[in-house]
């Protein structure tokens, strides 16, 4: 089988807390004969799936780096706090980093918040991932300052979170290599930017084609013209005499009794009556 006959494919990359079913299920709409593939994968390796052509594009945690992958940031998540559903801080609706200065603040290898320092305690050792976290939260251990995503992605009954209003954010973009923007990376981009399936952006636009004057107008324009012109020969014929039978200055009637042969009045002249004579 060659290149050329290989069916379309796309695959799409999402990190741990991003939720694409939304535009998954558009894409199976729009393009049923595609098949879409979703690849799981950390933070820290989305970038390497796309550069090593794992995936077509993904939904990836920014900064990206733009030397050789595009991106479109969509949306900035909530920052929270987990915590067991008995803490005190689960008494309020939202908190600061500073009434999490006694706490101890789990900080895991694939954190994603990019702290420049850290609040509260630090524990004695950092789990290596966030799911390990959230153990140790249940257990007692600590509290987990993450993305709100990443909360519910690893919800548990015995914990809870709340907002915390003065930490670092995480934004979510799409990205994709530069060099590989294909049309099927520009249709997927089209979904996620909610172009409607009759847009026209990022695809070939067909040319204006000129447009034809309907037959019935032209077939008027000639009759108009056509009577004008049939209008104009009567009207000649009229002045010059062309009827047969019709006097010079007179009206044409069609008959030719009665007519002064040399173009007079078509009544004949009555006789004059002269005196009587006498008879001797």
């Amino acid at each position: 089988m060659t290149g050329s006959d290989v069916p379309p494919s796309f695959r799409l990359a999402y990190v741990p807390g991003v939720t694409p079913t939304k535009w998954v299920r558009i894409w199976n709409e729009r393009l049923p004969d595609v098949p879409l593939t979703l690849v799981g994968v950390s933070a820290a390796e989305a970038f390497d799936t796309l550069r090593g052509s794992g995936a077509d594009a993904g939904f990836v945690r920014l900064p990206v780096d733009r030397a050789d992958l595009s991106a479109i940031p969509l949306y900035t998540e909530t920052t929270v706090v987990v915590i067991p559903k008995d803490h005190l801080v689960a008494a309020v609706e939202e908190v600061s980093t500073e009434d999490l200065a006694d706490e101890i603040v789990l900080h895991p290898l694939d954190d994603v918040l990019g702290w420049e320092t850290l609040p509260g305690r630090p524990a004695f050792e950092r789990p290596a991932t966030t799911a390990d976290a959230i153990e140790l939260v249940a257990a007692g251990i600590g509290v987990l300052v993450v993305p709100q995503s990443l909360a519910r992605l690893h919800h548990r009954k015995d914990l809870t979170y709340r907002t915390v209003t003065d930490a670092p954010e995480s934004r979510i973009a799409l990205s994709w290599p530069e060099e590989r923007t294909t049309d099927l990376v520009e249709e997927f981009i089209g979904i996620v930017r909610g172009r409607t399936v009759n847009s026209t952006r990022g695809r070939p636009q067909t040319p204006p084609q000129p447009k034809q004057r309907k037959a019935g107008v032209a077939k008027s324009g000639t009759a108009k013209s056509g009577t004008a012109k049939s209008g104009a020969g009567k009207s000649g014929a009229g002045r010059t005499g062309a009827k047969p039978g019709a006097g010079t200055g007179g009206k044409a009637t069609g008959k030719t009794s009665g007519k002064n042969p040399r173009g007079g009045s078509a009544a004949p002249k009555a006789a004059k009556r002269g005196k009587p004579r006498r008879r001797p």
